[in-house]
């Protein structure tokens, strides 16, 4: 009998080692630049790579779109975003929910959280530029 029972048990030990993550699970982190203008129309391009506790990476390609009360011309360097709420890689691409109320000149740091679903996206970074404004809009990641 504990010869069958020693095989089960490894039976079952190897079923569980294929269990995939829960969503949520995974941490993930993007670096980027970005930079942009926004005379009432907000617009930005930029590109980042996402590197996962999981050893995925993925060079992104970033665009914000928008409008509001806002005009400026801004460049973000070295900047760097907390992906939370994901089980996969693929997750990350997409659209996210932006809106907020800025004001900067010269140098400037700020911090950013946006939604997408059940995922989280927080933004951190400093840049040069100017800008001032209340905009909506989408960050989005393809």
């Amino acid at each position: 009998m504990s010869k069958w029972m020693g095989a089960a048990m490894l039976a079952f030990a190897g079923c569980m080692a294929s269990v995939p993550a829960h969503a949520g699970d995974l941490e993930c982190k993007m670096n980027f630049n970005l930079s942009g203008w926004s005379i009432f129309y907000q617009t930005a391009t930029g590109s980042g790579t996402v590197h996962c506790s999981n050893g995925q990476s993925m060079s992104v390609h970033i665009r914000v779109k928008g409008g509001g009360l806002t005009f400026g011309k801004s460049q973000i360097t070295d900047g760097v975003g907390k992906f939370s709420g994901i089980g996969s890689i693929s997750e990350i691409k997409g659209h996210y929910a932006d809106a907020g109320v800025h004001a900067g000149a010269s140098s400037s740091a700020g911090a950013r959280v946006m939604t997408k679903g059940n995922v989280s996206l927080a933004l951190s970074g400093t840049g040069k530029g100017w800008d001032l404004g209340v905009a909506f809009g989408a960050f989005i990641i393809e």
